[in-house]
């Protein structure tokens, strides 16, 4: 049936108006794993210059503990030339040694400015330990940015969040960040962050602080 109507509908005209592609390496040090280890990779597709359909998968290593995360999102810009964005996302969190496997959808409103953005979205999560019924959570989730520096070649600033693109934590459990990107040409970037967070286990309330340095490298076309 949906087929069918298609077919009284003029073509749409769509068009790829961005790529990207991104690969990181992340080590951080807590208390509570000492020395954790994480490889990533995501990529972005921007339609039209209005809809963005983004994924990616991290794979972390401690000692005894594998992690596992995968996330994919859809943003729409409903307001042409305006940087306000509706996202839906959803992220998946496993660590198979534990047997513990965590499934968040996560719909945020999002400002993001040249300079500063802020946004908000709330956090529903679903987290099995073993064989146990699945433990529902709903959370508040935050970010927020400010660029001291953020021109053709090089963008410096702050930010605080209790969630990114791969996990979402327990309200309160902020972690802030120095974040830089290089640009190398139109092409290639070179992207540093250094944070400061909690680490706890997945689901549970969060009560070990770390720091951790992530760099990698982006690629847009």
């Amino acid at each position: 049936m949906f087929f069918l109507c298609l077919q009284n509908i003029p073509a749409l005209d769509i068009a790829i108006t961005e790529k990207e592609a991104e690969a990181s390496l992340k080590g951080e040090y807590n208390r509570s794993l000492l020395y954790y280890g994480e490889l990533s990779s995501a990529g972005r597709l921007e339609l039209n210059s209005r809809c963005t359909f983004s994924g990616g998968i991290s794979l972390g290593k401690a000692e005894g503990i594998t992690d596992i995360k995968l996330f994919t999102a859809a943003r729409v810009d409903p307001l042409e030339g305006k940087p306000l964005h509706l996202t839906l996302g959803y992220i998946y969190n496993g660590l198979p040694e534990y047997e513990a496997h965590s499934h968040t959808i996560l719909p945020v409103v999002a400002y993001n400015a040249k300079r500063a953005g802020i946004a908000i979205g709330m956090g529903l999560r679903f987290t099995s330990f073993f064989t146990e019924p699945a433990l529902f959570e709903s959370m508040l989730s935050f970010s927020g940015y400010f660029n001291f520096i953020n021109n053709e070649t090089l963008c410096i600033g702050i930010n605080c969040a209790n969630f990114d693109d791969f996990s979402v934590k327990n309200m309160g459990a902020y972690s802030f960040g120095l974040n830089s990107s290089v640009r190398l040409n139109g092409q290639w970037s070179l992207i540093n962050e250094l944070r400061l967070l909690q680490s706890g286990s997945v689901g549970l309330s969060s009560n070990f602080y770390g720091i951790a340095l992530r760099t990698g490298v982006k690629f847009t076309w």
